[in-house]
């Protein structure tokens, strides 16, 4: 962007806001009052943090002083010192969580802050100033080893992830890489050699998968933030057995160079966070087109603003299922009422469709997708794998070329659909997950529970949706239970905005590290 077309963003950005008279910073100038007034803006803090990563180098200085103060003031060493010290405690105090893989040094996270330090002290704008954050161990991470949970498959990444790349750019401080289950394959945490994931509310519980240490890490205070994939409901089900924001973008929107892939067709990283305007930040940073990733995708129409009166569709009573905890469905009942008390006008839909697409996942070819995806890194037959996630990839040896074009014909049709419904709502609303179940509960079914787990998210990918995962309340043994917002592709800001009235952020410093209360056993 050269210095005309960065006056032009900053022009449209200025005539799209519907309260321009209400500020005068951002948008308007670069004057040290501007910039006070800002920090009590979002819409300049939000504006300042996409033209950041778009303005010429001579106007790094606009958004300095708003993203310094809104996301993390500027530290001295000892006060990063302080919180990096912190964090390690508590990640050595929850080993027993199996949260991390892998956890650098904590002097190589010290000189990190320190060169941090320096680095702003010359200028450069870092907006995420020593926010220390996790990355889930299916994402590479320079001089760090990825393993996707497979120890014989571990490398040492030459090259951290483009997301990864944005977010040190941005001046957080990655601690490490964190447990998932093995090749990203379910959704319980369960399945890793480094141990099962608990939640962060009942260590008995499951903490959702495949990107439970992410969620779990998150939740206990280890890190600000973390990331993770989704591909169906890895970036959403941990979030909500965590008490925690889940973000699953677009497929496309962010890109995945630097993924392990799962199903590439069907995989996005996704973040974790714990509030609306973290997330909305860090997507901001982390998204945009990229040509050297094949599975990235131009962005086709642009995220309105989400209208105050807004139509959202519930699942009928008939196509709810708890699997046996009647409960988690009264919580359902209870959001849906709330947001209906938010301007929202409920629509009951026939969830049957999103039933159908979701499905196919695992019942249907795509898991052909997934062992050509990770029979390409190793011996899926005679490799190190669990026994479960051998057995779950062996599948893929039921479907032909002719079953996998006859159920992409299907899908298609389902979507069409799925675009009818979303004619007659702006979101859908489901819960994030049936229920929760213990950690032995999971251990000795497997398969059908972990499948259980995914009746609300596995279609999301499939049908091309955006989602939210936003905490919701909390069942009488701890666990919380969350909602998801999803609408169609592109619609991620608009659906942040929904969140953000579901959620309100209120007068919150950013990115503080926080730990979700521990539920007494």
């Amino acid at each position: 962007m050269n210095v005309v077309e960065f006056h032009e963003k900053r022009r449209k950005i200025n005539e799209s806001d519907p309260y321009p008279a209400a500020h005068n910073c951002v948008v308007a100038g670069s004057s040290a009052a501007g910039a006070a007034e800002a920090l009590s803006c979002f819409h300049c803090w939000a504006a300042a943090s996409y033209l950041w990563g778009h303005a010429p180098q001579e106007f790094y200085s606009v958004p300095q002083a708003i993203l310094s103060a809104q996301s993390r003031p500027l530290r001295s060493p000892a006060e990063l010192s302080s919180i990096i010290t912190t964090v390690y405690e508590r990640i050595e105090r929850d080993r027993h969580r199996n949260c991390w893989i892998y956890v650098r040094p904590i002097e190589e996270a010290l000189a990190e802050a320190d060169a941090l330090v320096q680095r702003a002290e010359k200028g450069e704008v870092l907006p995420l100033f020593g926010v220390p954050f996790g990355v889930k161990d299916n994402i590479d991470v320079e001089d760090m080893p990825t393993t996707a949970a497979c120890p014989s498959f571990e490398y040492v990444a030459a090259r951290s992830a483009r997301c990864v790349e944005s977010l040190t750019a941005a001046g957080a401080i990655c601690l490490g890489k964190t447990n998932l289950d093995q090749f990203a394959t379910g959704l319980s945490g369960t399945r890793s050699p480094y141990g099962a994931c608990s939640s962060a509310a009942n260590d008995l519980y499951i903490s959702g998968g495949s990107s439970s240490g992410s969620a779990a890490a998150v939740a206990s205070g280890h890190v600000a933030f973390a990331l993770g994939t989704d591909t169906g409901g890895s970036g959403r089900i941990p979030a909500g057995f965590n008490g925690i924001i889940g973000i699953k973008p677009t497929v496309g929107l962010v890109s995945s160079r630097g993924l392990v892939p799962n199903c590439p067709t069907l995989d996005c990283p996704s973040i974790f966070c714990n509030s609306i305007a973290e997330g909305r930040l860090l997507l901001e940073l982390i998204e945009g087109f990229d040509d050297t990733d094949p599975f990235s995708r131009q962005r086709i129409a642009s995220s309105s603003p989400s209208p105050r009166k807004f139509r959202f569709g519930q699942v009928s009573v008939g196509h709810l299922n708890s699997f046996g905890m009647p409960e988690c469905n009264e919580l359902y009942g209870q959001a849906c009422a709330r947001l209906s008390g938010l301007g929202g006008q409920a629509r009951q839909i026939d969830f049957a469709p999103f039933a159908e697409a979701g499905e196919m996942l695992f019942s249907g070819p795509w898991i052909a997708e997934r062992h050509a995806a990770i029979s390409k890194l190793l011996d899926v037959d005679h490799g190190d794998l669990l026994d479960v996630i051998r057995n779950v990839l062996g599948a893929a040896a039921r479907f032909s070329a002719i079953d996998a074009f006859a159920a992409l014909h299907r899908l298609l049709k389902l979507r069409r659909q799925i675009q009818s419904i979303f004619e007659e709502i702006d979101v859908l609303v489901v819960p994030t997950a049936p229920r929760p179940f213990t950690i032995s509960e999971m251990m000795e079914d497997p398969v059908t529970l972990n499948s259980r787990l995914g009746y609300y998210s596995y279609f999301a990918n499939l049908v091309d949706l955006c989602a939210v995962a936003v905490p919701n309340a909390t069942l009488g043994n701890g666990m919380p239970m969350g909602i998801t917002l999803l609408a169609p592709a592109w619609r991620d800001h608009a659906l942040l905005d929904l969140a953000e009235r579901w959620l309100p952020d209120g007068k919150a410093a950013l990115f503080d590290l926080k730990v979700y209360p521990k539920a007494a056993s």
